[in-house]
């Protein structure tokens, strides 16, 4: 168990991938995944389940919503190959319950779409962990998550700040397919340069 296991304050700062929290007058760097952040409002009080990796000449704190986020991001680090970065990388792409999902069904094509997984290590990390993670189906897109869209603009060559503001200024229907949402949100990025 990590010795910050959870953490409770102001939201200071925010970056793509990243929290200050401020815990009474002291500011803790919270990495996480992008629902996670892109969820926390600046000023607002958050509470995230944490953890820590501590290397030679780094300590890095990692935060996410949920225990069962935090317990699968765990899970995942103790593959070989996966690190923390990549950790996230799955995390941010589709929620905690479709993650254990696809990883429980062997689905290494949906593995593939994070950030820095390539077609080996996705089929990997369902080889190694298909027996220790067990969830239920759930349907796909009734949720008004948009980590898909972030993933699929960040595939199209993006940054995931430009993804994060895209998704957060366009009105995508929460019942739209992927492709219209990511359609809706490339809209934004010509309105954009059109100084609309």
């Amino acid at each position: 168990m990590s010795p910050i296991a959870r953490l409770t304050g102001v939201v200071a700062e925010r970056g793509p991938d990243w929290l200050i929290v401020d815990v009474n007058g002291v500011g803790y760097l919270v990495h996480g995944p992008i629902g996670t952040v892109a969820g926390a409002k600046v000023g607002a009080e958050i509470a995230l389940h944490t953890h820590l990796t501590v290397r030679e000449d780094d300590m890095t704190l990692y935060g996410f919503a949920s225990t069962e986020e935090r317990g699968l991001f765990q899970t995942l680090i103790g593959v070989s190959g996966v690190g923390p970065k990549v950790g996230l990388g799955l995390l941010s792409i589709m929620p905690v319950d479709e993650l254990s999902y696809a990883i429980a069904s062997g689905n290494a094509a949906a593995l593939s779409r994070a950030p820095g997984v390539g077609q080996k290590l996705a089929s990997r990390i369902a080889l190694e962990l298909r027996d220790k993670l067990t969830a239920e189906p759930r349907p796909v897109g009734v949720q008004g998550d948009s980590s898909d869209v972030v993933a699929a603009l960040m595939g199209l060559g993006y940054s995931q700040s430009e993804a994060l503001e895209a998704v957060a200024k366009s009105e995508l229907p929460a019942d739209a397919p992927v492709e219209d949402k990511v359609r809706l949100a490339l809209s934004y990025f010509g309105r954009a340069r059109a100084g609309g």
